[in-house]
């Protein structure tokens, strides 16, 4: 079994995230946004399998310093792709992705586990 993490590697939840697959032996393929920028097809994908709700990372720095026009836009799926396109970090992390096309947003040890067994 072979995953496919999506984040930014200097992120503490990613660290976490990497600690717990390393601990479990699982195999995973990383994608750093900051070096490989999700496009709308990557992100379309996501939505198709979750909620633009659960997508957006709300908490972090980057959301919160958006006026609330831009928020207005981020509820939408046909104006948020382009803006999480170009600002990655407003996207959940991580984002797991496994073989059998399902995923898993944030650092969630139990939600994690019911998909390796």
């Amino acid at each position: 079994m072979k995953l496919k993490v999506y984040g930014i590697k200097n992120c503490n939840t990613m660290k976490k995230t990497f600690d717990f697959l390393t601990e479990k032996g699982v195999a995973y393929d990383f994608i750093d946004y900051k070096k490989q920028k999700p496009d709308a097809a990557l992100l379309n994908g996501f939505l198709k399998k979750t909620d633009l709700e659960s997508l957006v990372n709300k908490k972090g720095t980057t959301y919160r310093k958006m006026d609330e026009g831009q928020k207005t836009l981020l509820e939408k799926e046909s104006t948020a792709v382009s803006i999480l396109a170009e600002n990655s970090s407003m996207i959940k992390r991580p984002v797991i992705i496994y073989p059998d096309g399902s995923l898993t947003l944030g650092f969630d040890p139990e939600a994690i586990e019911k998909h390796l067994k």
